[in-house]
């Protein structure tokens, strides 16, 4: 059978602010978005944050006037978020989380429909038998992608889906599509599990346990780290720290359960050398990664996002020792990335004719494994 992961970038609609030319476009947007709606949790809406909040909503134009922007929509439906008086500016007029029901929402914009095709085109290539999706908006999309766009570019679609619901209100959650030989026999969430600091997933550690067609157990757990593009760089690493922890703690957990074939899947947005990594590749950890397993072959590039460079390498399949033993052969896909300024960097599929026609920044990543 044939593992792999995929980091597809959402199929048919995207945040705008994620939609730019790099992330540093985006940074801000998405630091706005997630200031504002923290802020709006507090029970008392004091002067400063009154103030804040308005200095913020500022700096996206037509937010105050219209209730949206470019980038970001205010969600108002019960009660007064904003007081417009006859003669003078604009003002905070809940007092609190409690004088009204709303939030801030990001402005999405349809997925390129050629970029869409040619994400189908890739996983098509891909040829596995069982796919952890990351970056999927939600089961019905991935459904509908699966029953359509797939199918439309002359590739086999998959036999069951399943997406669920993770922390992440941009429409970025996790999922598993699987051939109709291979079955989801549990699954399980943990969207809820929380540290002394809070809630750990950005998005989640999602179970799922796949009967394969030799009638053996995968357990597959697949995730999506902490993202680098925005926050503060040690807050960052500091959140990936306690996800890497949680996902050792649910693997370990799982080991003493008697599974023997695990994989930890997914974009864990961190290189392998960075501390962050630590609970999951060293400090004890006998897992292995499909880039580093002996039967892999690369392409001379030790990234899987953007160029493959090195500081790049964001994507992983982990294998429990008794997984690994089974491999018997690895590698990646990276025609689906458009390469360099002008796409010349590495081959891409014919397809790719821009930047914007790229199936993902991400290579797939694939395993054959005999079980």
């Amino acid at each position: 059978m044939r593992l792999a992961t995929f980091n597809v970038e959402n199929m048919f609609e995207r945040a705008k602010a994620l939609n730019l030319g790099s992330w540093t476009e985006g940074k801000t947007v998405l630091e706005d978005f997630n200031r504002l709606n923290t802020l709006i949790q507090e029970s008392v809406y004091t002067e400063e944050i009154k103030a804040e909040l308005l200095d913020i909503m500022k700096r996206h134009k037509g937010l105050i006037k219209d209730g949206n922007s470019e980038f970001l929509r205010l969600r108002d439906v019960r009660g007064k978020f904003l007081y417009r008086p006859k003669n003078g500016p604009v003002e905070i007029g809940a007092g609190g989380r409690n004088d009204w029901i709303g939030w801030f929402d990001l402005e999405r914009e349809p997925v390129k429909e050629t970029a869409t095709e040619n994400t189908a085109r890739i996983i098509g290539m891909l040829n596995a038998d069982i796919l952890c999706v990351v970056e999927a908006e939600d089961r019905i999309g991935l459904k509908r992608f699966n029953d359509a766009v797939i199918q439309k570019v002359g590739a086999n679609s998959f036999g069951s889906v399943m997406l669920i619901d993770g922390n992440d209100d941009r429409g970025i959650d996790v999922g598993i599509m699987v051939r109709s030989e291979f079955e989801i026999a549990l699954m399980k969430s943990h969207v809820d599990d929380k540290d002394t600091k809070g809630t750990i997933f950005s998005r989640d550690c999602a179970e799922y346990e796949v009967k394969t067609a030799q009638g053996n157990k995968l357990l597959l757990l697949i995730n999506h780290f902490k993202s680098k593009g925005y926050g503060r760089s040690d807050e960052s690493a500091a959140k990936r720290l306690r996800q890497a922890t949680r996902v050792r703690q649910i693997y370990d957990e799982r080991i003493a359960e008697g599974y023997k074939y695990i994989a930890i899947a997914g974009d864990l947005n961190e290189m392998p050398d960075e501390s962050p990594m630590d609970p999951l590749l060293r400090k004890g950890s006998d897992l292995t990664d499909i880039m580093t397993h002996p039967k892999f072959i690369g392409d001379g590039r030790p990234g899987t996002h953007g160029n493959g460079t090195k500081s790049a390498k964001l994507d992983y399949i982990l294998m429990s020792p008794k997984l690994s033993e089974k491999v018997t052969n690895g590698g990646l896909e990276r025609r689906g990335v458009w390469g360099g300024k002008n796409g010349t960097l590495f081959p891409h599929i014919p397809t790719i004719e821009m930047e914007m026609d790229a199936a993902s920044d991400h290579a797939a990543l694939w395993a054959e494994i005999d079980v």
